[in-house]
């Protein structure tokens, strides 16, 4: 295949999850590795993992950095930005007409009747994906363990990002030492500090848009919520904004297809128009598509050495236990009455009993069943 038409399949499949990943980070994981390791096989699974787990050590929306990896190992650089791009693109849009529609008639549309069976439905592709890569990260009995103790960090509230980095630390000095003379320990493990000054703003200008939330993009880690936090603290309280418009907007980055950090689209549009939603959502990726075309590079250069290698190997580990947290949570809070139970149980059956139905009809099914079985 050509390069013109690498590019041309890396945008039409990235569009396409772009328009159909439904229910976070976890699941736009589970559906890229079903598309791009199983269907297409542009990666092993065990490179997948890898990036998976240095992915999320970096800042940024991971799901979406991912697809940006997948791009570049498919098309290269071109396809790093066309990938991430193709993905963000439907969120942004979608969010934008929701952005439109908020700032003439005041309130959101209905859509929970359209949403109401996704989330049971990824929770299959979740649980599948989960068991594909678990089987591939767990190489050891070491592994289950540092493995179950993440999975406990978690489930008890602790940070994911200290729990990975945690893991990868504990473990990359673990097999080294277990594997070496402890004479022989020689480690420099280089940490980089992201200085974001601060400025004062007075009146809101779509550069001051771009400004502010390239500082939330480039040092922003984990979910909707810890987004939350970050735009109240920088919004909320320098007046730009009410809280109930930033629930508001948060809201519908929930509940779109693609990263919830579209919800930069939404709130740039309430603070200055069009421009400001432009501003807002390229200050808020740009420095994903940065974070990724330095690491990609680095990722096989870290698999070949030793220790860094056992280093990739435990914090893989711990992003299958970090998903398995997710799994139990979304669990937890979506299998809450008969409906929802009715449509995991059918998405299982779909992923697990019908191996060659893809992710994008389960999810379609799970929307439809999900409109039928609301009406009830």
């Amino acid at each position: 295949m050509t390069e013109k038409g690498k590019l041309k399949e890396v945008a039409a499949v990235f569009f396409k999850l772009g328009c159909i990943a439904f229910g976070g980070p976890a699941a736009h994981v589970a559906m890229m590795e079903e598309e791009i390791v199983n269907k297409r096989k542009w990666m092993g699974r065990q490179h997948f993992l890898d990036l998976m787990g240095a992915t999320n050590l970096i800042p940024g929306p991971n799901s979406t950095e991912m697809t940006m990896h997948c791009g570049h190992e498919r098309a290269g650089v071109p396809g790093l930005f066309v990938a991430g791009a193709c993905f963000i693109f439907p969120a942004v849009v979608i969010t934008g007409v929701f952005a439109y529609l908020y700032a003439e008639y005041g309130q959101l549309p209905a859509v929970e009747p359209f949403i109401f069976g996704i989330k049971p439905a990824v929770l299959a592709i979740i649980a599948a994906a989960i068991l594909k890569l678990g089987k591939k990260a767990l190489k050891g009995w070491e592994l289950g363990i540092l493995g179950l103790m993440v999975l406990a960090a978690s489930l008890l509230g602790m940070n994911e990002i200290l729990a990975l980095l945690g893991a990868g630390v504990l473990g990359a000095f673990y097999f080294y030492i277990r594997n070496q003379p402890p004479a022989k320990l020689q480690a420099v493990f280089p940490f980089f500090l992201l200085l974001t000054p601060a400025a004062v703003l007075s009146n809101i200008t779509s550069l001051k848009v771009f400004w502010t939330f390239l500082k939330v993009g480039a040092v922003l880690y984990g979910s909707g919520y810890v987004l939350f936090a970050y735009l109240d603290a920088e919004l909320v309280t320098r007046g730009w904004l009410s809280r109930q418009q930033l629930i508001d907007a948060v809201a519908v980055g929930q509940f779109t297809p693609g990263p919830v950090l579209s919800t930069a689209t939404f709130v740039g549009y309430q603070l200055t128009g069009f421009w400001g939603a432009v501003a807002a959502t390229l200050g808020i990726f740009l420095p994903s598509f940065l974070f990724v075309l330095i690491l990609n590079p680095l990722v096989p250069k870290m698999r070949q050495s030793k220790l860094l290698g056992y280093f990739l190997d435990s914090v893989n580990i711990a992003a299958v236990a970090v998903m398995v947290a997710v799994l139990f949570v979304m669990g937890r809070d979506t299998l809450t009455d008969w409906r929802a139970i009715v449509i995991a149980s059918v998405s299982l059956v779909l992923t697990f009993g019908l191996k060659k139905v893809n992710a994008m009809w389960t999810v379609i099914g799970g929307a439809v069943l999900g409109y039928l079985l609301y009406l009830l």
